[in-house]
């Protein structure tokens, strides 16, 4: 009996869970839908491809942040773009006496509003090939597009590539990219 009652349960579960992809329109992030209902650290956790990120935003303390109303724009970087880091500075960063350096460049990451791509690539067009984007931490990033992909460029002339765009979330939208962004 305890054996068809768990059958039954599981069966409900993924019954509801199939029944949520069909309502929300998700995108596939690190293997798992992303729904527009939850929000930015709700979807992020779920990601096996933001474990990093997830990490380093737990360690700076900006969960209840990117829990809160937004709306933000998040340029989330791949825990292949943390690979990329010169070796052993995420685990120096995660460190609590680092906790000041960590947040600033993840905050660099977010810019407050909702941006998706196409707010983006019209921006571009206006700025003649250039836009610029105010960031939570203080500082820019310039926005272009190179064979209709997305660059993000930071304030030390680094470049990022938007690899899923448009990743609609309750209380913003997330852009998933392949190298972690600099602040000055």
């Amino acid at each position: 009996m305890k054996k068809i009652i768990v059958l039954m349960m599981s069966a409900f579960v993924l019954n509801a869970s199939m029944a949520q992809d069909k309502m929300e329109k998700t995108v596939e992030v690190g293997g798992s839908a992303m729904y527009p209902s939850k929000n930015i650290i709700e979807n992020a956790v779920n990601s096996k491809d933001h474990t990093t990120l997830v990490a380093a935003v737990k360690a700076a303390g900006l969960v209840s942040t990117l829990q809160g109303a937004g709306p933000f724009t998040v340029f989330a970087p791949t825990n292949e773009a943390f690979d990329k880091l010169p070796k052993g500075t995420v685990g120096t960063l995660v460190k609590p006496e680092n906790k000041a350096t960590l947040t600033k460049i993840l905050t660099y990451h977010v810019v407050a509003g909702k941006y998706n791509a196409k707010d983006l690539m019209k921006m571009v067009k206006e700025g003649n090939g250039k836009a610029t984007l105010k960031t939570v931490e203080g500082g820019t990033l310039t926005i272009s597009v190179k064979h209709k992909k997305v660059i993000v460029t930071d304030e030390k002339g680094g470049m990022s590539m938007v690899t899923i765009a448009d990743v609609n979330q309750s209380n913003g939208i997330i852009h998933v990219v392949d190298t972690v962004l600099m602040p000055m």
